[in-house]
């Protein structure tokens, strides 16, 4: 059997295995984006994975993309996800808190502002907010001030992180939200130190990560990353000169980790990976719902540069996920009616091993 089951080490701590739960945002939070205490038993619930990647969180309100996203700024929030990474804890897991700037893929109906952006392009497409489907919104770009503010937002979700248990951050430069966005040359025109070449527009997503690892430790630092993923009106026509730039600069702070996407560009994601001095986190995609081929491509994926393996929706529907894959076990379908919605339905009730045979719940 291959190494997906070995222990490895990984910044400061040692997994059990290779098997990573991938951020999945679910909408299980109050208006405010405050975590609603289900919460604490969905992550719970999949804490044998060799780590738990949080949802993607919001370090200030300007930073919301979507209706019922998590966040991370106020009081009452840390205090709902200190319970979470507790029992997290307390399960045995290992628990990285994930942050994310939407960017301009936001919507004023969300925080009252107009969305923020490296430049004022805006995004094709709808925003997911409380009532309605509207187009976004032509964003306003970023000042000098506002970048440094944004930044500090950044080290100051971190810093909050790490004092209230969260095992290291990953930092969310992918999918075409903020730090993506000032990576492409269609959705950053700036002129100024933070645009124009591959150093310009790497600054940015380099500024947040030195600030978070001065807060936390670059070892407990790691950043996600999609070269050449389209989602949410992205285009890098220039990603295979950008990337190798920006991988290095990012591995002479030290980070812990990158964590690459699925649907990204598969050729660069591998010299990239090469290229990579520490962990390389590789996101399996959802595939067929079929154990013997989830282990064949992950066998591949490890052959391949990848050290840890993460999964997305696969996770969501088999809490025991990294059993059912160590004793060949069928996999439960998920229910993409509650992805977003349905408190505890379709999000806490999927069966495990002992209870399968069952039926899956629902």
């Amino acid at each position: 059997m291959s190494g997906l089951f070995d222990p490895v080490p990984f910044g400061g701590l040692t997994l059990p295995n290779r098997i990573v739960m991938s951020p999945m945002g679910r909408g299980r939070t109050s208006a405010d984006g405050t975590p609603l205490p289900v919460m604490a038993e969905y992550y719970a619930q999949r804490a044998t994975a060799g780590l738990v990647i949080s949802e993607a969180t919001h370090p200030s309100p300007v930073a919301v993309g979507h209706a019922h996203s998590v966040r991370l700024h106020t009081a009452e929030q840390a205090r709902a996800w200190d319970e979470i990474v507790h029992t997290v804890h307390s399960a045995g897991g290992r628990m990285y808190l994930q942050i994310m700037h939407a960017g301009r893929i936001s919507h004023p109906d969300l925080h009252g502002e107009v969305p923020v952006a490296p430049s004022a392009v805006r995004a094709d497409g709808v925003a997911r907010i409380f009532r309605g489907k509207p187009a976004y919104p032509m964003p306003r770009p970023l000042t000098a001030d506002t970048i440094a503010a944004t930044i500090e937002d950044f080290a100051r979700c971190a810093s909050t992180a790490a004092r209230i248990g969260f095992d290291g951050v990953e930092i969310h430069g992918a999918n075409g939200y903020l730090l993506h966005q000032f990576l492409s040359p269609v959705s950053n025109v700036r002129e100024d130190e933070y645009g124009g070449d591959a150093e310009g527009r790497i600054r940015f997503t380099l500024e947040v990560a030195r600030a978070i690892a001065a807060e936390i430790g670059p070892e407990r630092t790691g950043i996600r990353l999609s070269p050449g993923f389209p989602l949410n009106d992205m285009s890098e026509p220039d990603r295979a000169d950008v990337y190798p730039v920006l991988l290095d600069a990012l591995d002479a702070l030290g980070l812990g980790h990158v964590h690459f996407v699925a649907g990204s560009d598969l050729d660069l994601v591998h010299e990239l990976s090469r290229r990579w001095r520490r962990t390389v986190v590789v996101n399996a995609g959802t595939g067929p719902l079929d154990t013997g081929a989830t282990l064949t491509a992950a066998d591949k994926a490890l052959a391949d540069s990848a050290d840890l393996l993460s999964f997305g929706r696969q996770f969501l529907a088999n809490p025991d996920l990294p059993e059912r894959l160590r004793t060949h076990a069928p996999l439960n379908a998920w229910n993409p009616r509650f992805f977003y919605e349905g408190g505890s339905r379709g999000y806490t009730d999927y069966p495990v091993l002992a209870a399968s045979a069952a039926g899956p719940a629902g």
